[in-house]
């Protein structure tokens, strides 16, 4: 039993103030291929499809697209689940239909179900939100995450057999990035491995960076959607139930950068259509400085001084003069103690704001 394994698409998604859809159809493209390429016995989704409950029109267009691309052009049975960015309901919109043709949709958390492909049943949980495996299932009375999937996935899980468990959940243990959103406050929201004893194979969703916990596997996200994921490499995974795990890179349209150096030095490198952040070693404040480089980089994300960043934030009370908070501020900003001949500079015009 060969599966592709993928997640976290985040159609729609913004980047700072880009629109990264065209780079989502670009590499979605090369998924379709993909698949067409490894004929694996299932196709699985996990969760996240879209960025948001409401996703935009054309986010839509290109979820249809690719769907109807796979079991077009796939033999495979696809697979999906809801994640906690998606709407469950707008998600389970057409799954009985759509089944005949080999797209399997579990949206809410009463449509969770089993697909049983060859002798593998794929138990598909719905992003299990303690409030709404409540609702659908009275008998339920936990409070977090865990008890939640656990409840799901013991209800469904067959006596025997092999199966997959397919799921949307933070997994205790592993490693996060920036651009995911908290499933709740706190630990309530992390699932431990134990709910998935038992399992061949977990194929899940919400962790972006590409990661293996026991038999839990995170496929990572479609493309790098924060800077703290800019040392990543973004893959599908073809796994092999009696085998191992093989990672499928995707090739981005454009990449995403974290770039270091001089204000002069960047301003003049050479032109790049990446997504661009900045972080300047210069020691002096400079005018404009986003600005100017937003027009020599179009996809520019942002900038930060290297020096400011070093120093972290100042810790100013609210009872602090106005000279403490001027020093706090130029150490926040430069990383270096305001020296006394600064001070003497200020000193008259913090004397008349006084």
């Amino acid at each position: 039993m060969r599966i592709l394994h993928t997640a976290d698409w985040h159609l729609g998604r913004i980047l700072g103030n880009h629109s990264l859809l065209d780079d989502q159809a670009y590499v979605l493209r090369q998924f379709v291929d993909l698949a067409v390429e490894t004929r694996p016995d299932a196709i699985v989704i996990a969760g996240d499809l879209y960025d948001r409950s409401v996703p935009p029109a054309d986010a839509v267009t290109l979820l249809d697209d690719t769907l109807h691309e796979l079991t077009d052009r796939c033999e495979a049975p696809v697979i999906a689940i809801s994640g906690n960015h998606d709407s469950q309901q707008r998600l389970d919109f057409g799954a009985r239909l759509l089944r005949h043709r080999g797209l399997h949709l579990f949206g809410s958390v009463g449509s969770a179900g089993v697909v049983q492909i060859g002798d593998t049943a794929f138990v598909a949980a719905p992003f299990a939100e303690p409030a709404a495996v409540r609702s659908a299932f009275p008998e339920f009375a936990g409070q977090d995450h865990h008890t939640a999937l656990a409840f799901l996935l013991e209800r469904l899980r067959p006596s025997t057999g092999r199966a997959v468990a397919i799921a949307h959940a933070f997994v205790a243990g592993g490693a996060e990035s920036d651009s995911e959103r908290p499933l709740s406050v706190g630990t309530a929201g992390q699932v431990g491995v134990q709910v998935f004893a038992g399992f061949a194979y977990a194929a899940l969703g919400h962790l972006h960076r590409p990661q293996t916990l026991g038999n839990v596997r995170y496929a990572g996200s479609l493309l790098k959607y924060s800077t703290s994921e800019a040392g990543q490499k973004k893959s599908v995974s073809l796994v092999d139930l009696d085998g191992g795990v093989e990672e499928f890179e995707l090739r981005p349209r454009r990449d995403l950068r974290c770039v270091a150096g001089a204000f002069d030095e960047l301003l003049t490198g050479p032109p790049s259509e990446d997504y661009l952040f900045f972080t300047l070693t210069d020691t002096g404040l400079i005018p404009n400085a986003a600005q100017r480089l937003r027009e020599v980089y179009p996809q520019f994300l942002g900038l930060e001084l290297r020096k400011a960043k070093e120093a972290g934030e100042a810790r100013v009370g609210k009872s602090a003069s106005p000279m403490e908070m001027f020093a706090g501020f130029w150490e926040h900003v430069t990383g270096e103690a305001a020296s006394a001949e600064q001070r003497a500079v200020v000193a008259p015009f913090l004397g008349e704001a006084e």
